[in-house]
């Protein structure tokens, strides 16, 4: 399909452009910076209005750059929340109400059209130009806070190590090109299916992956994490754990459909080796961290790890299990970073000894937390234990057995160490100097019910999700 007729099926992407460049503007002509927040959710919402699922059919734009199916419209959706789940928690944040506020809100608009682009990015090129884009604003949004030198030193190593990771990648897909003359996706499946081109397809898609693995934080590419997050603003650590993270699955997902799926058996062995070290090394960590966003930061790797279970086996069921499971993950996560915002608004720091009494200063909030906390355990019936539950139907009916006791045994690690903040909160007593929650912000009110909602609806009634994402 040419440039023009693809244009209409195009509209939410051009919404979210035109919104992110008429947020600079209003940025200049209001006082009030919340005012452009407000209006990048109104576009947020606009976008997702114009959003039409495909209902089966796949629809070939721009002349193939992009691949508009029900996969690529979900991953859209995903994106969408995320972002405006994640303008919410930044409205009430403390260090960002100042004159570069506006610039914010501007900079996350850019950073949804990157995203819902990365999931219909169908060939090598726009693959990697729609990755970069993301890349680069996650850079920009980590060190967003210019005067905080945790922000500034965590921009410069997350620079640093993806700048790296970029060049591999762009060296894998430069072998590929080299090997197939092409940078679409199908041409690229034919020319390693020749025994003359293997051995330099094989060094190509391992390049490719490592680029990708960097994205999705699996290990051993796990490594920019924990600083990233900790020094990041709090809301963008929260979407850093979902939204790149996500997108980095959805091209994960469509390489290993268009190019791999006859030599699976191959791949398999190498994704089930990266799944078990990335949730082992993610669960063994977590359990000596002390404060609150690095210990998500090595709980989102641990998360990466069971996602990839899907994947390793690469079944149907196993393709559905990774969409489920990050629904699940992205309902849990931006939950449990709205309390951490709550608390960190409220006492400025972000150490799990914060957490100290929180139940008795501020209830709700404790239960909000807990509600998350066990679904992120995989306890019934959140919507974590649906997540769980289909990536470990996934790998025992793809016989993946060692795989499954593995990831059991890291779930069991896992338990501890969320336990232990669920116990932090209630049975260890408040210092005297820890502040008394007053009125809570209205923004993060609103994503912890959303959230918390969404948790309990994917548990309770995942037959209806289920349905409405595979129909």
């Amino acid at each position: 399909m040419g440039p023009v007729e693809s244009l209409k099926y195009f509209i939410p992407e051009l919404i979210i452009l035109c919104g992110a460049f008429g947020a600079f503007l209003l940025d200049f002509a209001v006082r009030n910076k919340r005012a452009v927040g407000i209006f990048s959710l109104f576009v947020m919402a606009a976008a997702a209005f114009a959003m039409k699922n495909p209902a089966g059919e796949t629809l070939s734009l721009f002349y193939g750059f992009f691949h508009l199916d029900v996969f690529a419209h979900w991953f859209r959706i995903f994106a969408l929340i995320a972002v405006s789940v994640t303008l919410m928690l930044a409205m009430d944040y403390p260090p960002l109400k100042n004159r570069y506020e506006g610039e914010f809100y501007g900079l996350f608009l850019f950073m949804a059209f990157a995203l819902i682009t990365v999931a219909a990015a169908n060939n090598l090129l726009m693959i990697f130009l729609a990755v970069e884009f993301v890349s680069l604003l996650s850079y920009l949004l980590t060190g967003f806070l210019k005067h905080d030198p945790k922000a500034k030193e965590a921009a410069v190593k997350y620079l640093l190590f993806g700048s790296v990771c970029s060049g591999i990648m762009l060296y894998g897909i430069s072998l590929l090109y080299g090997a197939a003359g092409s940078i679409e996706l199908g041409h690229v499946w034919q020319t390693l299916r020749s025994p003359s081109m293997s051995a330099l397809g094989t060094v190509g898609v391992l390049c490719f992956f490592a680029g990708l693995g960097f994205k999705i934080s699996m290990a051993p590419f796990h490594m920019w994490a924990p600083d990233v997050y900790e020094g990041a603003p709090t809301p963008v650590t929260a979407f850093l754990t979902v939204g790149p993270k996500a997108l980095g699955f959805a091209v994960f997902t469509r390489v290993l459909i268009t190019v791999f799926s006859p030599s699976f058996a191959h791949w398999g062995v190498v994704l089930t080796a990266l799944s078990m070290l990335t949730m082992t090394i993610g669960n063994l960590t977590a359990i000596s961290q002390t404060n609150i966003k690095r210990f998500f930061a090595y709980s989102s790797i641990a998360q990466a790890g069971y996602i990839l279970m899907g994947l390793a086996v690469f079944s149907p069921l196993g393709q559905n299990a990774v969409m489920i499971y990050l629904f699940a993950y992205l309902f849990t996560n931006l939950g449990a970073f709205a309390v951490v915002c709550l608390v960190e608004g409220a006492s400025g720091k972000s150490n799990i000894s914060d957490y100290a009494g929180l139940s008795e200063r501020s209830p709700a909030t404790a239960f909000f937390m807990t509600v998350f906390l066990l679904s992120l355990t995989g306890i019934p019936p959140l919507a974590g234990f649906i997540g769980k539950y289909y990536v470990f139907a996934a790998a025992i009916e793809g016989k993946a057995i060692a795989l499954a006791v593995v990831a059991a045994v890291n779930s069991a690690v896992a338990a501890y160490y969320y336990f232990r903040i669920i116990r932090v909160m209630y049975l260890v007593p408040k210092a005297e100097t820890q502040p008394t929650f007053g009125t809570s912000p209205l923004y993060p009110k609103i994503v912890l019910w959303l959230m918390s909602a969404g948790v309990v609806t994917l548990g309770l009634f995942p037959g209806y999700f289920i349905k409405l994402l595979f129909g």
